[in-house]
């Protein structure tokens, strides 16, 4: 964090952009991935095919997108969220959109704010 700390504003953004976009990504296919693989074995398929899950996959795939961006702002719930939406097959239409808003938040938060605070608890833990 330090170095990126020391980096004009507009590279450590660039940087950080480049990091959760590729982390975000990588987890919303890994959900798609766990979800053909519970349709190969019986007890994930009925845990991903039951009533609840075709209705989670309904809400997000027609009102979760704004899920995604707004989980950014929070600490948990990015993975979880992500997960998600690839497990639930969220459009990628949808859902590349929502992911690229989210990076462009936390990027600016981390970038910023996020920096700072690093730099005070850094300096207080050091002191």
């Amino acid at each position: 964090m330090e170095a990126i700390r020391d980096l004009p504003f507009a590279l450590a953004f660039g940087i950080l952009f480049v990091i959760v976009m590729l982390r975000a990504n990588a987890t919303y296919w890994l959900g798609r991935a766990a979800d053909s693989g519970g349709r190969r074995s019986r007890r994930l398929q009925e845990r991903l095919e039951g009533k609840a899950m075709d209705r989670a996959r309904d809400i997000m795939a027609t009102w979760g997108v704004a899920a995604v961006p707004l989980s950014f702002l929070t600490i948990g719930l990015q993975t979880a969220i992500n997960f998600s939406a690839g497990a639930m097959r969220m459009p990628i239409r949808r859902y590349l959109p929502a992911v690229t808003v989210g990076s462009i938040i936390w990027a600016t938060i981390y970038a910023t704010a996020g920096t700072v605070l690093f730099t005070v608890i850094w300096n207080a833990i050091n002191a």
